[in-house]
């Protein structure tokens, strides 16, 4: 998918006559924008796994939460491929919780474990089979690579529509070529977050082969040049 915006604006003698002459800028001056958009499938899958725990004494919560991690960890550490799965600790969090009286009541704690990686199959197969933890989000993204190469093909469109509009505006302002004076290249690449509706229940009775449910769909890859050029005769 592609598409183009370009915004056309005339510097007029008029406004160079107010600004005064000697810090106006040439009236021949045209700025314009065009953008283009590269569609590409998002490679890379990130699934966060948390581990909650609740009880009357926080280093009791602190304690459980940590064996729930371990035992996550032992399990996924077997299936590390650097790039490919890799396998890190989230936030940890232990907080109160309060009575109507303003008192704690009880202490409520929070770990997590982050899969991602480029193999989506084999994260969405792990993170179905550990049972310690349950699943809280799911995000896609672009590989590095990926990325940069969807940004390079953006840029170079949209740099041949900056170059081909300036051509063809100077030349219905009755100018016969242009001589770019500044320009800007941005590029923007979206992360995906897919919150997860109904979380794997931590259950005995869950198959230990069962994989969460992935689809990664496409990713817009926008670039945008702006800029200013001289019309010439």
């Amino acid at each position: 998918m592609h598409r183009s915006i370009v915004t056309v604006a005339l510097l007029t003698a008029g406004l160079a006559a107010a600004q005064g002459a000697e810090s106006a800028p040439p009236r021949d001056m045209l700025s314009i924008a065009a953008s283009a958009v590269v569609e590409v499938p998002f490679d890379t899958l990130a699934i966060t796994l948390q581990a909650v725990r609740e009880g009357a004494e926080p280093g009791a919560v602190q304690t459980q939460l940590r064996q729930a991690i371990d035992a996550a960890l032992a399990d996924a550490r077997r299936a590390v491929r650097p790039g490919q799965l890799e396998v890190r600790t989230g936030q940890f969090q232990l907080s109160p919780r309060y009575s109507n009286k303003g008192v704690i009541s009880a202490w409520v704690g929070q770990a997590e474990l982050v899969i991602d990686g480029r193999d989506m199959s084999a994260i969405a197969q792990l993170a179905g089979r550990l049972n310690s933890v349950a699943v809280s989000r799911v995000a896609y993204s672009l590989a590095r690579d990926t990325r940069e190469k969807a940004e390079s093909d953006a840029a170079a469109q949209a740099i041949t529509r900056f170059r081909a509009r300036a051509g063809d505006y100077a030349r219905q302002f009755g100018y016969a070529n242009f001589v770019i004076r500044e320009v800007n290249v941005s590029s923007e690449s979206p992360h995906l977050p897919q919150p997860i509706v109904r979380a794997k229940a931590m259950s005995a009775a869950m198959a230990s082969d069962e994989s969460v449910p992935i689809e990664a769909g496409r990713a817009n890859v926008v670039a945008t040049v702006n800029g200013s050029v001289l019309m010439t005769r």
